[in-house]
């Protein structure tokens, strides 16, 4: 009798399926950059725990992040259609419920915890959420109890074989913008085992809670973690602000300047509201004054981080005008892409899944494309013209893109440059904030 095919065994298609995808995804944004790689535990089990603001993008970004197989935990309702369900098993991926599911739904996840155990037996990394759902803001939800179920379930089979869940920052320089940036950074693992070890005397849910906390600092150390309030745009508004500033005077210290600059003014305007709380509400007024602001006039908040020089401008320019003229062919190859973009993103409400499904069309639709132009290309000129028609056109997507996010932020640092008022703010936040 035929052994049957466990999720995380060796798959010959997942290596072909992951291949296509890391391609893609290094096509999705301008830059991918991964931290901390070597701070993953080589000596055991490992269950990876990002935080979640990206839908199904934070995903295929731990996936593409080295070419192991990992096994992954997604919400269940995505899983409903039946043909989409065979490719996310395909992608070595398993349902699991969440409680707004209702509570017999969640009685399924007893199943999903066993092969989870099972695949963290095997050694094949296993990646869950903890929060349980996504949310498009530099901040945390609370963390679900349903990792630490299966950290402690999953102890229990390895024996001695050490479990780690290492905690995992994934920050996007947009959370809605295409072609944007993303960059991951792998945090200290948490050794379960230990503190199983030095908490025996404690109940399960007390020794969860204990790793709940221990995850939960881990993943805002990760992350730009600002406290999902009423102030979360104020607080935004003022790291944006005050970073070109910081930049100038930042001292490389292992961690991404923008990441860590960021950090800094965060934790400087929570300083600010215990010494000097009547400086830090002024503070916090004129960041939610500015935020306003600024959407009104369309301005980005790349615009308020990077304060564009008049050289700098002039070259972006120039740029584009040399550029122009390859840089309309491509736009006008990519509208068929760009249509129906915009056709299937109107169907989600949530912006977060707008991205992902940008990423779908440029790994299914683009290669179609690129097929009937190497088609017409062949057909219309001889074919060493042909070749180099077809390499040039090949990049496209990504030249429309950061063509449109070129002559966007152009429009935007104008918007700034000649609205008083709101430069008048940004200055004097800088200044509070300095002094």
């Amino acid at each position: 009798m035929a052994k049957r095919r466990k999720i995380q065994d060796n798959d010959w298609r997942y290596d072909i399926l992951h291949s296509i995808v890391s391609f893609t995804l290094k096509a999705s944004y301008r830059t991918i950059t991964y931290t901390g790689m070597e701070r993953i535990p080589q000596d055991g089990a490992v269950i990876f725990a990002p935080n979640h603001s990206g839908a199904l993008l934070d995903a295929l970004v731990v996936v593409a992040m080295d070419s192991k197989p990992k096994v992954f935990l997604a919400r269940a309702d995505i899983f409903k259609n039946p043909n989409m369900a065979k490719m996310f098993n395909l992608f070595k991926m398993m349902p699991i419920m969440r409680m707004r599911d209702g509570i017999e739904e969640v009685k399924k996840n007893n199943r999903t915890i066993e092969v989870s155990a099972d695949v963290l037996k095997d050694r094949v990394p296993l990646c869950i959420f903890p929060e349980g759902t996504h949310q498009t803001k530099y901040s945390m939800l609370p963390l679900s109890k349903g990792i630490f179920r299966i950290a402690l379930q999953a102890k229990e089979h390895l024996g001695d074989t050490p479990l780690y869940i290492v905690p995992m920052g994934i920050r996007y320089g947009n959370f809605f913008r295409f072609r944007s940036s993303v960059r991951v950074q792998v945090g200290n693992p948490i050794n379960v085992g230990e503190i199983i070890a030095e908490n025996e005397d404690k109940t399960p849910q007390e020794q969860m809670n204990i790793m709940r906390k221990r995850l939960d600092e881990g993943m805002k150390e990760n992350i730009l973690y600002i406290p999902n309030d009423e102030e979360y745009d104020a607080k935004n508004e003022i790291c944006a602000a005050v970073s070109g500033e910081q930049l100038k005077k930042h001292t490389p210290d292992g961690t991404e300047p923008l990441v860590a600059v960021n950090k800094e003014a965060a934790r400087r305007i929570e300083s600010l509201k215990e010494e000097k709380p009547e400086v830090a509400q002024r503070l916090i007024a004129l960041g939610k004054e500015a935020s306003q602001m600024r959407r009104r006039m369309q301005i980005s908040l790349g615009s308020v981080a990077k304060q564009p020089t008049l050289l700098s401008q002039t070259f972006r320019l120039l740029l584009l005008l040399v550029t122009l003229p390859y840089t309309l062919i491509a736009t006008v190859l990519t509208l068929p892409l760009a249509a129906v973009s915009t056709l299937l993103t109107k169907k989600f409400k949530d912006l977060a899944f707008h991205n992902s499904v940008r990423f779908v069309l440029l790994l299914l639709l683009w290669p179609l494309l690129m097929i009937i132009y190497a088609i017409i290309a062949f057909a219309s000129m001889p074919v060493q013209w042909a070749l180099c028609a077809i390499l040039a056109i090949f990049p496209s997507p990504a030249v429309a893109q950061d063509t449109y996010r070129a002559v966007r932020m152009m429009v935007s640092d104008f918007n700034l440059w000649r609205c008083k008022p709101l430069k008048a703010k940004y200055d004097e936040i800088r200044n509070i904030f300095f002094n």
